[in-house]
């Protein structure tokens, strides 16, 4: 895993001290990314920077990767991600004549571009993104893998583009400015609250992401903007059994060849369906399993409103029944509420954050990085296969995304200054978004309006919510140094899921039937049957007292946000009892990281 930094230029040459400055500060910010190494190319007219996590061929494999004919550099590259299905890809390109100097994955992507060009990406499997530059043509193309797994984004200036893994990489480009506008503050508010994320959107202006799924190539004729990946209806022919089977052959195959490492890989288990599943399919090949689970003590609820039950015991049991060798990471109330891991996760995270649920997770990174670079997580499995409480024939028939009727936080605009309020209009933006994002769905013909509503919910969670979790699953592990891989979201398994009828998903009347069938032998009866609980939140009092002591203090110093919000609202809000509603609590978060986020950027406001 590393990060990835550029600009090239379409008709003029950049001046080398102009270059060598630009292009170090802009890598410098992504050295969490890439702790062992970094390097930097420049050509004129182009320039590109890269910081390595080494976890394959860890002698090799250095960036940026150049292929040069003739004593002519004909194609750069830098890489960062993973592409499992490296080793077949390499024959392929042996056969066709092309030779290889190191083991690592990016010399197979440099050699991919160069055989096959803009068909290159539809033949790796894994997560990735690159940047791959041809001099001669000034042809730069841009590349991010089908779900959005690793970041990417770009800037357009005068006749150049500048690239990089992270917006604070582009916007340390003297040439790139941070200015938030009225559709940047309402992507920074709905992707954190209720969480919805839109395609190739930044929450700067001027500033645009690689959609998932998608190349963008730049030339001196402009931009142009492909998929090469889309979830396709396809009929689904095989019957209960067989797709059960193929599920089970789907997993094991994503799970034991994301294990693949020349490092220590470890797993993350909590004790439930998704990340017990992988640490069941992973024993056989891990050789010694190692697996982590956070435990917050009695700082969470037995069970809370959002049906959450403590994991510790189910991990347990998971443990006995693996002999796995395993870590439990305790974490405290009180660092969790700390300002300074507030400031840290929101340096690492574009956008606004998710309170102690970003706080502990950034902190059990940093835990399973002191042994194990490489760790497997079992993000997807619930977008995929159906695992949230929204996945309901209610909730499909609503004109709305679907998890807004329990994570709905639409609310917390009563925090925000009337006037800028209207402006936004988050419901008619919101209810706009819907409607794009519904537009983009297609279905078989013959499909029932009830399955056709489930299958667009799944399309919706998997492209719009999923995305909100894989960039915060990103920007913290990789703010340590920790590359998280994905087993649930190995494409063709993806593909084969979504397109599994409904009743097929849930044929014994519960969330995730498939998955659970698919690996009843490996599991523990109570592991199997229980149900989906969320990643556990603080529910100390003590956790609630400091942020309401951090959001008297920030009203007191008049910090950046209150430009922007009701100060007669948010300190109603201080008043507010806590009890079962999340809205005191979550109301805090938002107006202590709002006013964070315009302390680190700084941007211009055009609202």
């Amino acid at each position: 895993m590393c990060g990835l930094v550029g600009y090239a230029g379409f008709t003029g040459h950049v001046p080398q001290e102009t270059e060598d400055t630009s292009l170090k500060e802009m890598t410098e910010t992504l050295a969490c990314r890439g702790p062992d190494a970094s390097a930097a190319w420049a050509d004129g007219a182009a320039a590109l920077g890269h910081t390595r996590l080494a976890t394959v061929d860890l002698a090799g494999g250095r960036q940026p990767l150049i292929l040069a004919r003739d004593g002519r550099t004909v194609l750069a590259v830098v890489f960062t991600g993973e592409v499992y299905n490296h080793a077949r890809l390499r024959s392929e390109l042996a056969a066709l004549g092309h030779r290889f100097a190191t083991r690592c994955d990016s010399e197979v992507v440099l050699h991919a571009i160069d055989a096959w060009g803009e068909g290159a990406p539809a033949r790796l499997e894994g997560m990735f993104a690159y940047a791959a530059w041809e001099p001669l043509s000034r042809r730069l193309t841009l590349v991010r893998d089908r779900f959005g797994i690793k970041p990417l984004c770009y800037a357009r200036v005068a006749d150049a583009v500048v690239f990089g893994s992270e917006p604070k990489a582009v916007l340390a480009h003297p040439a790139v400015t941070a200015r938030l506008d009225l559709d940047g503050l309402r992507e920074l508010l709905l992707s954190a609250h209720p969480m919805i994320k839109t395609p190739g959107r930044s929450v700067f202006a001027g500033l645009k992401e690689v959609a998932p799924g998608t190349v963008v190539t730049v030339t001196r004729e402009g931009v142009r903007v492909r998929r090469y990946w889309s979830l396709a209806p396809v009929e689904h022919r095989d019957d209960l059994p067989a797709t059960v089977t193929r599920v089970r052959q789907l997993l094991e195959e994503a799970v034991t060849g994301q294990l693949a490492a020349d490092v220590p890989v470890s797993v993350l288990l909590s004790g439930g369906l998704d990340s017990s599943a992988i640490a069941a399919l992973a024993r056989p090949a891990a050789g010694t399993l190692h697996t982590l689970s956070v435990d917050l003590g009695n700082q969470t609820s037995d069970r809370d409103a959002m049906g959450r039950d403590p994991d510790g015991p189910y991990a347990e049991l998971m443990v006995r029944h693996l002999g796995s060798s395993h870590r439990r990471v305790r974490l405290e109330a009180e660092p969790l509420a700390a300002p300074v891991w507030r400031a840290r996760v929101g340096h690492l995270r574009d956008g606004l954050t998710l309170g102690d649920f970003d706080i502990s997770l950034l902190q059990l990174y940093r835990a399973v990085r002191e042994d194990f670079p490489v760790t497997l997580a079992g993000d997807g499995a619930d977008e995929l296969f159906g695992g949230y409480r929204w996945f309901t024939p209610q909730a499909a028939a609503a004109d709305s995304f679907p998890w807004e009727s329990v994570l709905d936080r639409a609310d917390l605009t009563r925090l925000l200054d009337p006037t800028l309020s209207a402006a936004l209009d988050l419901p008619a933006h919101r209810a706009e978004l819907h409607q794009t994002a519904c537009a983009e769905i297609e279905h078989l013909p013959g499909t029932t309006p009830a399955e056709a509503a489930l299958r667009r919910d799944s399309y919706l969670n998997l492209t719009r919510f999923l995305p909100c979790l894989l960039d915060r699953a990103d920007r913290l592990s990789m703010g340590v140094g920790l590359e998280v891989r994905v087993p649930f979201l190995d494409h063709r398994l993806v593909e084969y899921v979504f397109n599994v009828p409904w009743g097929m998903k849930t044929f014994d009347g519960r969330e995730k039937s498939l998955l659970r069938a698919a690996v009843t032998d490996l599991l523990p009866e109570p592991v199997l049957t229980r149900r989906k609980s969320p990643y556990p939140m603080v529910r100390n009092p003590a956790y609630r007292a400091a942020l309401s002591a951090q959001v008297e203090r920030l009203l007191a110093e008049a910090g950046p946000a209150t430009d922007l919000l009701d100060v007669t609202a948010v300190r109603s809000l201080l008043l507010e009892s806590t009890g079962a509603d999340r809205f005191p609590r979550e109301g805090l978060e938002l107006v202590l990281d709002l006013d964070r986020w315009l302390r680190t950027h700084r941007p211009t406001l055009h609202i």
